[in-house]
């Protein structure tokens, strides 16, 4: 697969569970070396020597989502976001960083906490504690695993909000893992749809969570308590992932494919055995033979009445071709990325 995380962008990475999120953000993290193709951070490779990996994960930060397993109860919450410091001997003074980054995780005043243990917190203050922890490492991406799974609707806001305030005032960039849609359309720029460790669907949030392509985007979207019609109900269970099915890898649980409406597109053999190209890394784009062949469908009937309205024109009407081109502009690069069959 490919997944390009830009500077400053947030990117959610949403499937269900056991699909290989987990398993993707440790590799990004270099918990797990990928067993095909390769990492790179601010466009260089990630090298698996120990003093890198040292280096690499002082500029990248996990946050997981369950903060009392994150936190030893035996440390004050001093220790628990110094701790990284000590480890990596950051230079400076140790107090003054500590008190920054419980500022910035939103505990404050920070000295009233310097002391405190875990158990002594509410669950929100808990994962700040953990935010604190890596934001003293003044890292340029976090690793965000299921980031508010696990507290009350009533903190979820909460600890979005300071996502999204550290984006802004630090130009942060961020990988959320989560398999809620809620969450991604609150947070994210971009997001990406796995399914048995493969990217289905990915694009702006916006156009993916409005205008789904996918079968598998539009089935987890029709279970949203505030989606249209009917839910789409999956038949049978997700493929072993040690022995996944040739041809597209959700055919033998897509509706599209079961309906008939991928054999009335002349894709229905092409599900079942052709394999999909994997997607661009930083590019819109959907695996699926049947999105694909409707898109190309409906760019064809376009294509045929643009060329009955210029015919209908007046002969001696003069035509020009506009040769002027709009950039939108990318991103300042990407700060990490991984590349892969």
């Amino acid at each position: 697969m490919n997944l390009d995380i830009g500077k400053g962008e947030i990117v959610a990475l949403v499937g269900e569970s056991g699909c290989g999120k987990t398993t993707l953000a440790r590799s990004l993290l270099g918990l797990v070396p990928p067993t095909e193709g390769r990492i790179t951070f601010a466009g260089e490779p990630l090298s698996y020597s120990s003093r890198a990996l040292r280096a690499y994960r002082k500029r990248a930060q996990l946050v997981l989502q369950d903060p009392s397993g994150s936190l030893n109860p035996r440390h004050t919450v001093y220790d628990a976001v110094a701790e990284g410091l000590r480890i990596h001997r950051t230079p400076g003074d140790e107090r003054t960083a500590v008190a920054r980054a419980l500022s910035l995780a939103g505990l404050r005043p920070p000295e009233r906490f310097f002391l405190r243990y875990p158990h002594e917190l509410s669950g929100g203050q808990r994962q700040r504690v953990v935010i604190a922890g890596a934001l003293a490492l003044e890292p340029e991406l976090i690793v965000a695993d299921e980031p508010v799974a696990s507290l009350d609707a009533s903190v979820r806001g909460e600890i979005l909000a300071l996502l999204l305030r550290l984006r802004e005032e630090l130009g942060l960039s961020a990988l959320v893992v989560t398999h809620d849609l809620g969450l991604a359309w609150n947070i994210a720029d971009r997001v990406a749809v796995m399914y048995l460790g493969r990217i289905v669907e990915a694009g702006p949030v916006e156009e993916v969570l409005t205008r789904p392509r996918h079968p598998y985007t539009q089935a987890l979207l029709s279970v949203l308590p505030e989606a249209p019609g009917e839910p789409v109900v999956l038949s049978g269970e997700p493929p072993d992932p040690t022995n996944i099915p040739g041809g597209c890898r959700f055919h033998a649980r897509c509706h599209i494919l079961a309906s008939g409406e991928a054999e009335r597109a002349g894709v229905a053999d092409a599900c079942r055995t052709k394999d999909l190209p994997v997607l661009g890394g930083h590019e819109a784009g959907v695996a699926c033979h049947w999105a694909t062949a409707r898109e190309e469908a409906a760019t064809g009937r376009e294509g045929d009445t643009s060329r009955g309205e210029g015919a209908s024109r007046d002969a001696g009407t003069s035509r020009t071709r506009d040769t002027s081109r709009t950039d939108d502009g990318a991103q300042g690069g990407d700060v990490a990325s991984t590349t892969g069959g």
